[in-house]
């Protein structure tokens, strides 16, 4: 092993030094990607990763700058602006993306992106 290679090891070391914490985060974080459509909690992300959610969610916000919910919110909108994009109604991208509520999707819709649903759908149809 060379002396790169070996500083390399070391800065990970110092720096993550939890592979678990890491893998469990990760793991989180990939769970929320592929099933962001789902009705997800905290409750279920500590039953999958098999921790105490309040260690979940302090191990989520380290590593991430948010907590799982937040992400799993911008994970949504994400998507639910790409589907508005792609034709669909703002009903139908609300419901696709895992909301349960046309209003609370509203709401959060215009605060993480500045625009109502409606005035994203029409900036986009120009």
């Amino acid at each position: 092993m060379n002396l790169y290679k070996k500083e390399i090891l070391r800065i990970k070391d110092d720096c993550y030094s939890n592979q678990w914490q890491l893998d469990t985060v990760i793991g989180l974080r990939n769970y929320i990607n592929n099933n962001f459509k789902e009705n997800l909690n905290l409750d279920l992300f500590s039953r999958i990763r098999f921790v105490s959610k309040y260690h979940l969610l302090r191990l989520f916000k380290r590593y991430y700058g948010q907590t799982p919910n937040q992400y799993l919110i911008d994970k949504r909108i994400e998507k639910a602006k790409v589907y508005i994009k792609n034709g669909l109604s703002i009903s139908e991208a609300c419901y696709e993306v895992g909301f349960e509520s046309l209003s609370s999707f509203s709401t959060l819709f215009k605060r993480k992106t500045g625009f109502s649903p409606r005035a994203y759908q029409k900036s986009n149809f120009r």
